[in-house]
């Protein structure tokens, strides 16, 4: 009898941060997060905010786990900012293939 096939308990998600939160993090620019699938904006998030508690606030704010007005999340060359925060990340960011985005927006201009 062959085993059923099972999904890993954790998934490892990669993380690419914009420069201001890897220095209050003491990261580089790519961190890497065990999540429990399914694989969402909020479970990624979450699973960041815990293993480097000095970002809570600084991507979401405390209460209402809003996202910060001057961030944007990207995935797989498509912007994620305005989805669901409960909404399945593509598969290539759920399987480590992608990484997950959290970029600072860009204001200005003539």
């Amino acid at each position: 009898m062959e085993p059923a096939f099972t999904l890993p308990a954790e998934l490892m998600i990669r993380v690419i941060l914009p420069h201001h939160l890897r220095a209050l993090a003491h990261v580089g620019s790519e961190v890497e997060l065990e999540v429990a699938p399914p694989v969402t904006q909020k479970s990624v998030l979450d699973a960041l905010e815990a293993r480097y508690p000095m970002l809570r606030g600084a991507i979401r704010d405390h209460v209402t786990l809003e996202r910060r007005a001057f961030l944007r999340f990207f995935a797989c060359e498509e912007d994620l900012t305005h989805e669901a925060p409960d909404a399945p990340l593509p598969e290539a960011v759920a399987s480590g293939k992608e990484p997950f985005l959290v970029i600072g927006a860009i204001a200005g201009g003539s």
